[in-house]
C-alpha cells in the first residue's frame, strides 16, 4: 500500500506531532505532508529523515514567525499537495489537514484533534482573548471563521473515516460534521513518564505543580490565584509563553513559577508532587496521563478530554467550574482522601503508545480491506452493466 500521511503545520513536538510520530512507526514506508516545516533540528528525529512536502506558504515572507496569521491561505494551500498516487491518506487534524483531495479509489482516514476550536463553539472565546469583538479587524476576522467553516463542513465529506482522539472530540465532530466517529486515545510516553510505587506516599514533596504552556485557556492564571488563597498550600508552575510575566505577578510566596523546563525536569516535579493541578477544558489532555503514569493523582477540570482519562475518587478529582473556589474545594477533598499510585500508574498505562499503535493499525487495517471490498464491487458491477450494454 501506498500512505501518505498529512499533518497541520511542523513548528514544535507536542501531542500531535507525538500522534504523527506513532503513525510513522506504524508506515516507515509513508510519504509526508504538510503546510510549513520550520522544526528545530533538535525536534526532527521522530521524522527519521524524512523530508516533509510543504506548500507555497513556507516561502511567504516571514513564514516561520508568522505562519498562523497565514491561516486564512491555509484551505488553499493544502488542496495543492497531489495525492493521486497514494491508496490510504491518513490525516492529523486540528485545522485543514484533513481537507486534502483525493479520489473515490483512495481511503482518506482523519485522527482528528478536534475540528477547528476557533472556527466552531470558541469562536467568541478566540476573538474575545484576540481584542477582535469589535471594529474592523473583528468585522475580517468574523467573515474570515465564516468562510472557514464552510470549508470545513465541505471537507469533511471528502474523509472517509474520522478517528476522535476522545470522546469529548467525537462529540465535537457529530456537531460539527454530523458524522460519527471512532475514539482512540492518543499516545503518552508512559515508558519516560514512571515514578516510585512501592510506596504509599511515593517520596511525595509538599507541594503541587502546574504545567503547561502559558496561554489564555490553559487558566494557569486562575491555578496561581486560586493559590494565593490558600498561603499554607505550594504551588509550582512549568512552562513558558506569553502569559508567564502575568503568572510571575499574580505569584505569591508559596508559589514558584519555573518557566520553560526541560522534560526531564517537568517528570522529577510530576513524580514528587502530591497532585498536578490541571484547570483547562481539553479535547484529550496528554499531561494529566503523564502525571498519573508517574503514580501521581490530578485535581482537574471535569469536563473536555480529563474527565475520561481522570476517574474522581480513584485516580484524581474533578471539580466542574473554573472559579478559584471550585480549585479550592477540590484541593480539600483531595487532601482527604488515600491514593494508590499503583494502581494510579495501572491505569496511565491503558494510554500507553503501544496501546495506540496496536489500535490504530487494527482500525486502519479493517477499514483498508472493508473499503478495498466496495471499490471491488462497484468496479464489478460497472463492468458487468458495460457487457450489458455491449
Amino acid at each position: 500500500m501506498r500512505i501518505a500521511i498529512v499533518h497541520e503545520w511542523l513548528t514544535n513536538k507536542a501531542g500531535s506531532e507525538q500522534v504523527v510520530e506513532q503513525l510513522l512507526l506504524l508506515y516507515p514506508q509513508a510519504d509526508m505532508f504538510c503546510t510549513v516545516d520550520f522544526l528545530p533540528p533538535e525536534d526532527r528525529d521522530f521524522l527519521r529523515g524524512r523530508k516533509p512536502r510543504t506548500s507555497f506558504i513556507q516561502r511567504l515572507p516571514l513564514a516561520r514567525r508568522l505562519y498562523r496569521q497565514y491561516v486564512p491561505l491555509a484551505p488553499l494551500a493544502i488542496e495543492q499537495h497531489d495525492l493521486s498516487g497514494y491508496d490510504i491518506v491518513i490525516s492529523s487534524s486540528h485545522a485543514v489537514a484533513k481537507g486534502v483531495l483525493t479520489g473515490p479509489n483512495q481511503l482518506h482516514i482523519c485522527y482528528c484533534h478536534t475540528p477547528m476550536r476557533y472556527a466552531w463553539d470558541l469562536q467568541h472565546q478566540y476573538l474575545r482573548e484576540g481584542g477582535l469583538e469589535r471594529g474592523l479587524g473583528g468585522v475580517f476576522a468574523r467573515a474570515m471563521l465564516h468562510y472557514l467553516r464552510m470549508w470545513d463542513v465541505r471537507t469533511s465529506h471528502g474523509v472517509d473515516q474520522f478517528v476522535a482522539n476522545s470522546n469529548y472530540i467525537a462529540g465535537r465532530i457529530r456537531k460539527a460534521y454530523g458524522r460519527d466517529s471512532v475514539v482512540v486515545y492518543p499516545p503518552v510516553d508512559v515508558d519516560f513518564f514512571q515514578g516510585d510505587y512501592g510506596n504509599d506516599d511515593c517520596g511525595k514533596d509538599d507541594y503541587y505543580v502546574a504545567a503547561s504552556r502559558l496561554v489564555p485557556y490553559k487558566r494557569v492564571d486562575l491555578i496561581v490565584r486560586a493559590f494565593a488563597r490558600m498561603p499554607n498550600r505550594r504551588l509550582v508552575v512549568i512552562g513558558g509563553g506569553p502569559g508567564l510575566d502575568q503568572c510571575k505577578r499574580l505569584a505569591g510566596p508559596n508559589v514558584t513559577v519555573l518557566g520553560h523546563q526541560p522534560a526531564a525536569v517537568l517528570r522529577s516535579h510530576l513524580q514528587r508532587a502530591r497532585a498536578l493541578v490541571f484547570a483547562a477544558e481539553e479535547d484529550f489532555g496528554i499531561l494529566p496521563v503523564e502525571a498519573q503514569a508517574c503514580g501521581t493523582p490530578v485535581v482537574c477540570l471535569g469536563r473536555g478530554g480529563a474527565r475520561e482519562s481522570v476517574i474522581d475518587g480513584l485516580t484524581g478529582v474533578h471539580f466542574f467550574e473554573q472559579t478559584e473556589e471550585d480549585i479550592e474545594d477540590a484541593l480539600d477533598r483531595f487532601e482527604k482522601c488515600s491514593w494508590d499510585a499503583q494502581l494510579i500508574r495501572f491505569h496511565a498505562e491503558q494510554f500507553s503508545q503501544v496501546a495506540f499503535r496496536s489500535a490504530m493499525s487494527s482500525y486502519i487495517d479493517g477499514a483498508w480491506r472493508h473499503f478495498h471490498r466496495q471499490v471491488a464491487r462497484k468496479e464489478s458491477r460497472a463492468d458487468s452493466l458495460a457487457e450489458v450494454r455491449n
